[in-house]
């Protein structure tokens, strides 16, 4: 009797089913699920960018990086958005000034009052400096996704407010957990009020603040301008602000799911630069439809501004900004105005 020795499998057969051995015995990398917090107000135009910016990533990831919004303040002002990333119970947010410099100070460099009068002067030194920014902010944890920002901020207050002076009666709120700013504003003769931005609508409809420092997007979005019917129109500062992620929540995402993630965060943020600085004037307009009253600043009361501001420089270098940031910054600016400046006529 004749034994039959089994055939062998053909190669071409075997190939596939030791790759799905291989595939079985290697762990298999976990779904990243990034919970992200904003102040920027649900349904709002800040808002819908930020989820076509999600939308997008998603895709691209094809489900390997879901991303959760978290709009309107639902998750704290800035600082409590940062104290949960540091937690973990966080992993990312569009954060202002604020929320960045509770992580690094040195974002403060392009947040002087009066220091800067355009956005190509911003945009110079963000572009020169900004990646000194965001190397530091990598060295506490946190990667830097995109840059954007709100606008310039003015001062919209109870009563008309033209010069320094006026204002330094009024309630002028103040971000409740930067003491070295409370510090400089009651030197210079103002009366801050310290709290939490969670609490400005309230605390302008009780009077417990009568003066605020904010940009025209915020106040129309926000509906501020309601109980603060005048606007000092004078650029104060431009309200900036970065999306970022903790480098724990990084780390876990592939590196081509970074590169999907930086190139849609990059889109979202220059789309919300864009559309803050195309809303400015239409923003006031409309708050003057609806009975704000546009304080006009002359030459000589924006010289008064400018001096109050830069009577502070030399306590706001080291407080507020790191000493070397804050040389920097302006080595930049003055060096791109040398530039800008026409040459002498022969």
């Amino acid at each position: 009797m004749t034994h039959c020795r089994p055939k062998a499998a053909p190669a071409r057969l075997l190939v596939p089913a030791l790759a799905l051995l291989l595939a079985a015995a290697l762990p298999a990398r976990a779904q990243v699920v990034v919970k992200m917090a904003t102040l920027v107000p649900e349904n709002s135009k800040y808002h819908l960018i930020l989820k076509e910016m999600i939308d997008r990533f998603q895709r691209a990831t094809q489900g390997r990086v879901t991303v959760r919004l978290y709009p309107g303040s639902v998750a704290g002002d800035d600082q409590d958005v940062v104290r949960k990333m540091r937690l973990g119970s966080l992993n990312a947010g569009l954060l202002t000034s604020s929320g960045v410099q509770a992580i690094d100070p040195t974002v403060m460099a392009l947040q002087v009052p009066m220091l800067y009068s355009s956005y190509e002067e911003i945009d110079h030194v963000l572009a020169v400096y900004g990646p000194k920014v965001e190397a530091s902010m990598a060295s506490k944890g946190f990667v830097v996704l995109a840059w954007a920002d709100g606008g310039w901020v003015r001062f919209f207050t109870k009563t008309p407010v033209r010069t320094p002076d006026d204002l330094k009666p009024l309630k002028l709120f103040a971000w409740g957990n930067d003491t070295d700013a409370l510090e400089i504003w009651k030197g210079a003769g103002f009366n801050p009020v310290p709290l939490p931005s969670t609490e400005i609508s309230t605390a302008l409809q009780t009077g417990l603040v009568s003066a605020l420092p904010t940009t025209p997007t915020a106040a129309v979005l926000l509906q501020w301008y309601q109980h603060a019917k005048n606007m000092t129109d004078v650029k104060w500062g431009l309200l900036l602000g970065a999306m970022l992620v903790s480098r724990s929540t990084w780390d876990k995402i592939s590196p081509e799911d970074q590169t999907a993630f930086r190139a849609a965060a990059a889109e979202a943020g220059a789309r919300l630069r864009t559309e803050a600085r195309a809303s400015e004037e239409r923003d006031i307009a409309a708050m003057k439809a609806r009975g704000l009253n546009v304080v006009a600043v002359d030459a000589k009361a924006e010289a008064a501004w400018r001096a109050a501001a830069e009577a502070a420089y030399p306590k706001v270098r080291g407080k507020i900004v790191p000493e070397a940031a804050f040389d920097e910054a302006r080595k930049i600016l003055a060096d791109y105005r040398a530039k800008q400046a026409p040459a002498p006529k022969k």
